[in-house]
C-alpha cells in the first residue's frame, strides 16, 4: 500500500510516496494548494497520510488529505521505534527526531550520527541500541552569509560556492567564503571526531539541502569510509514512523 508522507521544513515543502519501504517520488514545493494534493493524491492513491511540520501552515489542503484517506500529524510521542531520552521532548524539532528514526531504520544496530544540512545544520546521534539523547543546532550555511552582511556596515552579500575549497581567502569575497564554508568544514570535521571518540565504528549520514557543500570535503577525509548520503533521510524516518503506527 503506498503512503503519502509530507515533511513541511523552514525553507520548502516536501511531498513523497513510499510504496512500503520503496521511495516512488519525490516533489519540493516553496508552498503547495489543494489542487497540488488533489492531484497527488488521484495519481498514486495512498492509502494513508502523514505530516511532519516545524512550522506553521495553511490548514485547507491538510484537511483535503484528511477528508479522502486517514491522516496522522507527526509528534514524538509516535516515535516508539527508538528510545527518546531528548529532557524536553516537546521542544524537540519533528525533523530531527524524524531524521534520526530515519538512520535507524535504515542501518538498523549501528550508531548513526546524522548532520542534516539546511536552514540550520543539525548533530543528531543515535546509538547501536536506539538510544537517542539530543544534539546541536548551529546556523546553516546561508544563514551565515546573510548574518555577516545583516550585522556589518561593510562586508558584502556573497553567494555559496560549491566549488570553493580553500582555507584561506585572497580578496574580501573569498575571505568570507574562506570563513563560512571552511569554518564549517572545520565545525563538522569536529563533532564528527567528538562522536566517534564514543563511538569509533559509526555511520555519518549527510542529508539536508546544502549537504552538497560538505560531501566532497568529507569524502577526502580520514572519515571516508563511513560518510554516506541521504537527501530523504526525514521523508524515510516519517515514513516508517507511519507504518509502524499503522501496525499497532
Amino acid at each position: 500500500m503506498a503512503n503519502l508522507v509530507i515533511d513541511i521544513g523552514n525553507s520548502y515543502i516536501k511531498t513523497a510516496i513510499f510504496n512500503f519501504d520503496e521511495l516512488v517520488e519525490v516533489q519540493s514545493h516553496t508552498d503547495i494548494d489543494e489542487q497540488t494534493i488533489t492531484d497527488i493524491l488521484s495519481r498514486y492513491k495512498p492509502g494513508k497520510a502523514i505530516i511532519s511540520s516545524v512550522r506553521k501552515h495553511s490548514p485547507g489542503w491538510e484537511e483535503a488529505i484528511g477528508k479522502q484517506i486517514p491522516l496522522v500529524k507527526f509528534n514524538n510521542s509516535m516515535a516508539t521505534m527508538v528510545q527518546n531520552h531528548y529532557r524536553t521532548p516537546h521542544t524537540l524539532g519533528a525533523d530531527r527526531l524524524a531524521a534520526v528514526i530515519g538512520a535507524y531504520t535504515k542501518y538498523p544496530g549501528k550508531a548513526n550520527l546524522v548532520i542534516d544540512a539546511g536552514t540550520c545544520i543539525t548533530y543528531d546521534g543515535i546509538d547501536a541500541g536506539g538510544n537517542y539523547y539530543g544534539g546541536s543546532i548551529s546556523p546553516g550555511l546561508h544563514m551565515r552569509y546573510k548574518a555577516l552582511n545583516y550585522y556589518t556596515d561593510g562586508l558584502p552579500v556573497v553567494d555559496a560556492d560549491a566549488t570553493f575549497n580553500e582555507d584561506t581567502g585572497y580578496d574580501t569575497a573569498t575571505a568570507i567564503r574562506s570563513g563560512v564554508q571552511s569554518g564549517m568544514k572545520f565545525e563538522i570535521l569536529g563533532f564528527i571526531q567528538s562522536y566517534f571518540d564514543k563511538h569509533p565504528d559509526t555511520n555519518v549520514i549527510l542529508t539536508g539541502g546544502d549537504s552538497i557543500f560538505f560531501d566532497t570535503v568529507l569524502k577526502n577525509s580520514i572519515f571516508a569510509p563511513h560518510i554516506k548520503i541521504e537527501p530523504h533521510l526525514v521523508l524515510i524516518g516519517l515514513n516508517a514512523v507511519i507504518q509502524h503506527h499503522n501496525d499497532q
